[in-house]
């Protein structure tokens, strides 16, 4: 595969390396959306242990900040479903890139495997 391939083939294998590092991508987005929303969840889980009385801060970029509980439990509830919300589609943008990329690796090994130097079944060729 080393030696000189047609522009289609040449055009392939670069959208299948684009597309693995878009895999990526996703996936460490996914892996930290997955982090983000069992802390939440952890946090929203204790909350419940916790008396409605007690002093909560939350943390607002360096300093923490005083905050009441019902405050702190609206908040986690909503990150928490935000959080689902996010891991949904990443998950979903994830199957939809893997999908795509066994797509053009199939198209690639029957161009490749079909001749180089033929017109295959691929159909017309556009631009």
């Amino acid at each position: 595969m080393q030696g000189s391939l047609p522009p289609e083939a040449q055009e392939k294998l670069e959208e299948l390396q684009n597309l693995q590092e878009t895999a990526q991508n996703v996936s460490e987005q996914k892996q930290s959306s997955e982090t983000a929303l069992n802390e939440a969840q952890t946090a929203l889980t204790t909350l419940e242990s916790v008396d409605a009385d007690s002093k909560m801060y939350r943390e607002v970029g360096e300093l923490l900040i005083e905050t009441d509980y019902e405050s702190a439990q609206e908040d986690l509830e909503e990150k928490v479903d935000s959080l689902e919300v996010r891991v949904e589609q990443l998950t979903k943008q994830e199957e939809r890139v893997q999908e795509k990329f066994e797509s053009l690796q199939e198209e690639l090994q029957q161009m490749l495997q079909g001749g180089a130097g033929g017109a295959g079944p691929m159909g017309p060729g556009g631009a």
